[in-house]
């Protein structure tokens, strides 16, 4: 099955929109669970917000660390 150029580069796109799409639900997921230890109230308190800022960078490093580990093989 012969697939243009376009279509290639459209089912690209959509497969990095997927992965970027599941990387913040899990992140969301992971953080929230580490840093929210009790019912949220109206904004976030200073620790929740320095502890998800932190877990956040953290996914984030570890994920480019990843990436770059893959791309080398």
């Amino acid at each position: 099955m012969d697939s243009s150029p376009e279509l290639q580069q459209f089912l690209e796109q959509e497969k990095q929109t997927m992965m970027l799409k599941e990387m913040v639900g899990k992140l969301t997921n992971v953080c929230w669970d580490k840093c929210i230890t009790s019912a949220p109230g109206s904004k976030f308190s200073s620790g929740e917000t320095a502890c998800l800022t932190n877990c956040a960078q953290r996914y984030l490093d570890m994920s480019m660390i990843i990436a770059k580990r893959f791309q080398m093989q």
